[in-house]
């Protein structure tokens, strides 16, 4: 059976390796058509020749001598027409997405890289889509790559989700193709950084990577068991252990990728990759001293919009912007009067204007989802979106009002996954399918599982005042692409819903079968939950993962909760360390065995509070030494894994109802900086003078499942150690506490109001604890 990447390479085959094809095109599109009807019986005799080799290659096992592949398969080695292979894509994203201050830009920003990547590229494989207007692209392509659309056809495309696309072509226009999508991105944005690069490669390297000219020279098995090229610190670092096994995993269509992700670096820094231009189309615009700049100071401005709440000044990459974040927020059913009165000359595309919000109300609209649906709208018919920032602030219940969160996730093992095990273009078809797929179910399922639509009150500013009253999704998805994702939500729900993305994820691709009926992503490695999980409560023990497989896939999250004023570049800045944060804890539990999520976060309550790198002031201003008793005290968790947040929410929890005084929450993390036993002493002076009910919780909630000893049956909270498993001191021992991110995070978490309050304790500090 035939997969669609199969009919793409056979259609580049039949193409040949000039601009002009050795069939006509309407013969090339009566194969496809025959193809895909699964008739190869009716194929003239070249063609259905090709479709042999096409299906052989896929089907050789990997040889141990060049010489017996020759045998055994000599129509695959005389085989030498290229197929071309083209990857390309936005480069320094970040750049283009953030340079603007205001949430409409940058949400308009990532609307127009969405719709680049997701509908015009496919567009140029005639990808059929009711979501882009094919005529359009059609005319762009035959002003300006005349030939290529013709060449082009759905079935070559390998993925275009992740930001990036990865296609096959005929052989002449690999250049032309890698031209045409930089020049998309530019005609388009203006501004925005663009890159791809193309190579051409035999049949035969599809299946076992790259080979030599002519293909005797190529280095094998036999050359890398010679004594003398294992010692080779170049071998080794190329083929790990230069065991056979390193061999077989590297050469495969993996390794074609890896190439043109080289020279895709080369030439998003500049260098000459090939006969073309170093920079194909560069933006280039006025940047005399005395005209008036556009609202980010960056760009001349061409006119002043009135109409806009702000008044702004903006240029054309800033109006296509601030055009696209209210056409995705769906405030206008038509072109605006303020576009339209400037006249430009760029044609938008409206049919690919898609929020991920709408996509959102699609996915529960699904009737698999009914539940959901009915769990997230409640008895809400009419709800639109949150256009700022500020509103998203607005919807923030209780004490979180007023402040917001940015939830960043990224995949963990994604490059090692695809070392071991992609190793043919329909693997990556389907790899990059299942992960879009997984990262956008555990999001809306995130989302409707943890908010519900909200009522926005009490907004003063003349742009929004007009909107109290109405009822929005509390919520922005700055963006979604391959394996990680960018939402702003409100500050109250932020944890339970990053948890809920990352163990969403999980389940999702631990159900997805593969083309012989195994789970695809379930890893047999298992790993002891006490060595990896300091919380260890025993009634949320069953919900533990104590099976013997894992998903190889996972996410690591960075979650910053600030006031809803903070500059959105800044923010971004602190979110993406706390993500590499995160991302490094998930780094050193893999090598215990766990391949799980993990979440760091951070509450930023005014934008002077920090001024360094997050690890810095970590290092700096919340850990201590003592050199003299070999101890290390730490006045912070992060990061956490999936399950340790969700202890830490039930500890809140617990704190809450136990009307624990919160004036002794900032009395005690302030005395966790003087000594262990200080802080000891304190927490255990406030804990008995409250009432046996609350003391109970507190020790089931909090001092046991965080705070027991590792080498005896007390427990020392606030802290708690971080000893070996065996008890072994070593080097020392490492105190933590969550103490202070309880602190940090007791005004976010809601809890049901509880009646009986305790008395306030306020100022009762015992002194002279060591």
């Amino acid at each position: 059976m035939l997969t669609k990447i199969d009919i793409g390479i056979i259609w580049c085959l039949a193409w040949g390796s000039e601009h002009e094809p050795q069939l006509t095109l309407d013969s090339l599109q009566q194969v496809r058509q025959t193809l895909k009807s699964g008739k190869v019986d009716e194929l003239p005799i070249e063609v259905k020749s090709l479709v042999d080799q096409v299906q052989k290659c896929q089907q050789i096992s990997f040889p141990k001598r060049l010489t017996d592949l020759k045998q055994a398969n000599p129509e695959l080695w005389q085989q030498t027409t290229p197929i071309g292979l083209v990857y390309g894509g936005a480069t320094k994203i970040k750049q283009y997405v953030f340079e603007s201050a205001k949430l409409p830009d940058i949400r308009g920003a990532s609307a127009l890289l969405d719709r680049i990547n997701l509908f015009d590229l496919p567009a140029f494989f005639n990808h059929q889509s009711e979501n882009i207007n094919q005529e359009n692209i059609n005319q762009w392509l035959d002003e300006h790559f005349g030939g290529l659309r013709s060449a082009l056809i759905p079935e070559m495309i390998v993925y275009s989700t992740g930001g990036n696309i990865l296609a096959f072509c005929p052989a002449a226009y690999v250049d032309t193709l890698a031209d045409a999508i930089e020049r998309r991105y530019t005609n388009e944005t203006l501004t925005a950084n663009s890159c791809a690069v193309g190579s051409t490669f035999r049949l035969l390297e599809l299946r076992l990577g790259l080979l030599g000219d002519p293909l005797e020279t190529t280095p094998w098995l036999d050359w890398l068991q010679q004594s003398d090229t294992q010692d080779n610190p170049v071998v080794q670092a190329y083929f790990n252990h230069c065991q056979e096994e390193d061999f077989r995993n590297r050469k495969n269509f993996n390794e074609l990728v890896t190439k043109l992700a080289i020279l895709f670096n080369q030439r998003r820094s500049g260098n000459d990759t090939s006969n073309r231009l170093s920079r194909r189309y560069p933006p280039m615009f006025e940047t005399h001293p005395y005209l008036r700049r556009d609202l980010n100071d960056r760009r001349s401005a061409i006119t002043q919009v009135n109409e806009l709440g702000d008044r702004p000044w903006l240029s054309e990459s800033l109006a296509r912007k601030r055009l696209m974040g209210q056409l995705t927020k769906r405030e206008f059913s038509q072109l605006p009067s303020w576009f339209e009165n400037l006249q430009l000359d760029w044609q938008l595309l409206e049919e690919g204007i898609s929020s991920w919000i709408a996509d959102f109300e699609r996915f529960l609209n699904l009737d698999c989802n009914t539940h959901l649906r009915e769990n997230y709208y409640r008895n809400q018919t009419a709800v639109t979106e949150a256009r700022t920032l500020r509103e998203i602030g607005n919807l923030s219940q209780a004490k979180a009002k007023g402040f917001v969160a940015y939830i960043y996730a990224d995949g963990n093992n994604m490059g090692g996954y695809i070392q071991r095990s992609i190793t043919t273009p329909q693997d990556y078809q389907r790899f990059s399918e299942d992960v879009f797929k997984a990262i956008k179910y555990a999001v809306y399922r995130a989302i409707a599982q943890n908010l519900q639509p909200r009522q926005l009150q009490g907004l003063t500013d003349a742009d929004n005042r007009h909107r109290n009253g109405e009822w929005v999704h509390p919520f922005e998805i700055v963006a979604i692409g391959g394996d990680d994702v960018l939402l702003i939500v409100p500050a109250d729900q932020t944890l339970s819903i990053a948890k809920t993305i990352g163990e969403e994820f999980e389940a999702y691709l631990q159900n997805v079968n593969s083309d012989n009926g195994q789970y695809a992503y379930r890893a047999s490695r298992s790993y002891t939950p006490k060595q990896i999980h300091r919380y260890t409560a025993p009634d949320l023990r069953q919900n533990l993962s104590d099976h013997d497989y894992q998903c190889q896939l996972s996410l690591s999250t960075g979650v910053l909760i600030t006031a809803e004023d903070t500059p959105i570049y800044y923010a971004e800045d602190l979110v993406s360390q706390l993500l590499k944060s995160a991302k490094k804890r998930a780094k050193d539990l893999r090598d215990r065995g766990y391949l799980g999520g993990t979440i760091d976060f951070l509450t930023l309550k005014s934008t002077t509070m920090l001024s360094d790198k997050i690890e810095a002031f970590r290092q700096a201003g919340l850990t201590k030494q003592l050199p003299e008793r070999n101890q290390v005290l730490k006045q912070y968790a992060a990061p956490y894994t999936l399950y340790e947040i969700g202890g830490l929410l039930e500890t809140i929890t617990a704190l809450k109802q136990a009307q624990f005084p919160k004036s002794q929450l900032y009395q005690m993390r302030s005395l966790l900086a003087q000594s262990k036993q200080t802080a000891i002493l304190n927490y255990r002076y406030f804990r008995v003078r409250m009432s046996e009910a609350s003391q109970r919780l507190l020790h089931e909630k909090f001092e046991e499942p965080w705070c027991k000893a590792k080498t005896n049956n007390g427990n020392l909270a606030p802290w708690m150690s971080l000893l070996d498993v065996d008890g072994a001191i070593g080097d020392g021992t490492i105190y933590e506490t969550i103490w202070r991110d309880i602190v940090d995070l007791y005004e976010f978490i809601p809890v049901d109001e509880v009646n009986n309050p305790t008395p306030d304790l306020a100022g009762t500090i015992v002194e002279g604890a060591s």
